[in-house]
């Protein structure tokens, strides 16, 4: 989407305010990736550029109306929904005005949506969709009804869909202000987006069954917007609130969602309910009525079976919750159904029809499978962060360990919050009076970083319990990684291998360096002596009681890097009140513009600034001065470990 804006302006200025007819008309294109976010792209790419037409003055941007730009949109989201199903390809859009021709009343809008897979067919009738496919469009009758002519034209490697849309030249005073059609102005993500979600969860007065022109027209819009809600929520609790509220009034009167558990799963009975099923979500025009709705309903959740597939299936009225004024009415319920696996079911009611028209049946057929497919990512995502949670605690300690006459603070932020960093930290008992410690940062982030962290911690405790120096564990810890690289190299090369050569091994995350500061303290009467190894770490800070400020140990290779390399370690003395700091890059390279936080020996200055408060204080106000160094959050892991002898 970058190259968009160069394109608009090279065609603005060939039809600016006042141009003569005889300049080419105003075109915009773009290319969008072949995935399930291209229809909404698309959608907001055509919006913006007849904002922007219709700012400049364009000439054929008179006839611009509110209707026209609807279905502009509409039609581009169906085109672009039908190419990223049946092609899977990038996505073209071509947005343009051409000039009356000889037979032809009035200017039109043209679209083209190109993809790049002529060879499957076009889809031109209704199909069940297929698992994991968030918008599926309606086929090339929409395109019919929108568009004075259209059609579809071959070429080598792409197929394109055409469709050209009136312009009508009298509509001038009626063509939308420039602020009407969602230009970009302020932040379009935001603002949009609230815009959008006040417009669609805004109640609408209730329709008659048989307004088959909002059901056609306008219920696209619904159904496109509504994608754009629901897909940006990560708990399905929310999405089941949001599926209530886009519902009611605009096509029911009320409306419940139940979820299944996914723990019991459907097929097992629970005390006495359907299988593994709760009511998550009631929602009714008249809010006194939610909670009577609410408790009939929980005694009687619907059971579908997988043979009623995902259309709607008629269900038992709840009228003596409703109330007299609303004893009779239909209810209809459908499956929600996404990835193959059966979520919940959704269920719709409104007083005073025998059965809900056709058109509104299969527009709430096409929200529930949104509905389902935003419950389904719902959950994928607490999964995930569940997962995330639970080995995040395994590779951290749970608690610093407590080493008498030194007092510990510690910072640990990972740049994705809920999820494994690349930094970690360690603080243990050594055994015969020794208490170790350890500051880490491996190479990568995520599940790559988790396996070397996974590794590398363990076997410091393991080594340091044995009895081994502080050199020597980095020695035996660098053998220990590059062995790992090795077989993680050689099991990838086999996987090629029996793939039939293809790739390169090479290629694979084998890689396992990790920066390591490393230390040994043993407490002694009046002080703590102290025993470090630095590996392509930055270097400890001692803060002493006299207020300076000095670096310690020695810079060394990081680990997993050169094989048979040989570390040192430096001994020196902690007094009381000297203090120690040791942190990761993230806080040394914290960047804001140009310049570092460690630059002109940044941190040594903010360290001096921290005479005569304690550790926990000193770990704080470090923290606090690297967040408050730039406006913008921290781009890597933050970690820092404060040692202060009493």
């Amino acid at each position: 989407m970058g190259a968009i804006p160069m394109q608009r302006e090279t065609a603005f200025r060939a039809a600016g305010k006042g141009a003569a007819r005889s300049v080419p008309p105003p075109v915009v294109r773009t290319s969008l990736p072949g995935n399930p976010l291209a229809p909404a792209a698309a959608r907001k790419f055509v919006r913006a550029a007849l904002g922007d037409w219709a700012e400049l003055g364009t000439p054929a941007a008179a006839g611009l109306t509110d209707r026209l730009a609807d279905d502009a949109v509409l039609l581009v989201s169906e085109l672009a929904t039908n190419a990223v199903v049946h092609a899977g390809t990038a996505v073209d859009i071509l947005c343009r005005f051409d000039p009356a021709v000889p037979g032809e009343s009035s200017d039109a809008l043209v679209v083209e949506v190109s993809d790049h897979h002529p060879a499957r067919a076009v889809r031109n009738e209704r199909r069940a969709p297929q698992p994991g496919t968030p918008e599926y469009g309606r086929g090339l009758q929409l395109v019919a009804m929108l568009s004075e002519a259209w059609g579809i034209t071959y070429r080598s490697g792409t197929k394109t869909v055409w469709a050209r849309l009136p312009v009508d030249a009298d509509a001038e005073a009626a063509a939308p202000a420039p602020q009407d059609l969602e230009t970009h102005q302020g932040d379009p993500e935001t603002s949009q987006r609230e815009l959008r979600a006040a417009e669609i969860l805004a109640p609408m007065p209730k329709r008659a069954p048989h307004d088959t022109d909002w059901i056609n027209r306008g219920a696209l819009t619904f159904l496109a917007e509504a994608s754009d809600l629901l897909a940006g929520q990560f708990d399905e609790n929310l999405v089941a609130a949001l599926a209530g509220q886009l519902l009611v009034p605009r096509l029911a009167d009320w409306c419940a969602v139940w979820l299944d558990d996914e723990a019991e799963g459907p097929g097992r009975a629970l005390d006495g309910r359907a299988p593994g099923t709760r009511l998550a979500r009631v929602w009714h025009t008249s809010e006194q009525r939610i909670e009577e709705l609410r408790r009939l309903l929980e005694k009687d959740p619907p059971r579908l079976t997988e043979a009623v597939g995902s259309g709607a299936v008629t269900v038992q009225w709840p009228g003596e919750a409703l109330g007299a004024g609303e004893s009779a009415g239909a209810a209809l319920a459908y499956r929600l159904v996404a990835g193959g696996r059966q979520l919940g079911t959704l269920v719709i009611g409104r007083a005073g029809l025998l059965r809900f028209p056709d058109e509104a049946t299969g527009l709430v057929e096409d929200f529930s499978r949104r509905v389902a497919l935003a419950i389904s990512a719902a959950r994928r995502y607490q999964r995930q962060a569940t997962i995330s949670k639970v080995l995040q605690r395994g590779l951290l300690p749970g608690a610093l360990a407590e080493i008498p006459g030194v007092e510990s603070g510690i910072v640990y932020e990972p740049r994705e919050q809920g999820g494994p960093g690349g930094d970690f930290y360690d603080v243990f008992p050594a055994g015969q009076g020794r208490w170790c410690f350890a500051l880490g940062d491996v190479q990568g982030k995520g599940p790559e970083a988790a396996v070397v962290i996974g590794l590398a911690r363990p076997w410091l405790r393991l080594l340091a319990r044995e009895g081994y120096a502080v050199a020597e564990v980095l020695d035996r810890l660098n053998q220990l990684l590059l062995d790992d690289a090795t077989e993680a190299a050689d099991a990838a090369a086999a996987v090629l291998a029996v793939a039939g050569g293809q790739g390169d091994p090479s290629d694979g995350p084998t890689s396992r360096f990790l920066s390591l500061l490393y230390g040994e303290l043993v407490p002694y009467e009046g002080g703590v002596r102290c025993t470090v190894a630095c590996a392509g770490h930055p270097l400890p800070l001692l803060l002493g009681a006299d207020g300076a400020v000095r670096s310690l140990a020695t810079p060394q290779m990081l680990l997993g890097v050169v094989d048979d390399e040989t570390y040192i370690s430096e001994t020196f003395d902690l007094k009381p009140d000297d203090t120690l700091l040791c942190v990761t890059d993230g806080v040394t390279e914290r960047r804001s513009g140009r310049h570092l936080f460690d630059d002109g020996d940044g941190l040594a200055k903010a360290l001096a600034g921290c005479a005569g408060l304690d550790a926990g204080l000193v770990a704080e106000r470090i923290r606090r001065l690297v967040h408050e160094y730039s406006p913008h959050p921290p781009d890597d892991d933050l970690a820092l470990l404060v040692l202060q002898a009493k």
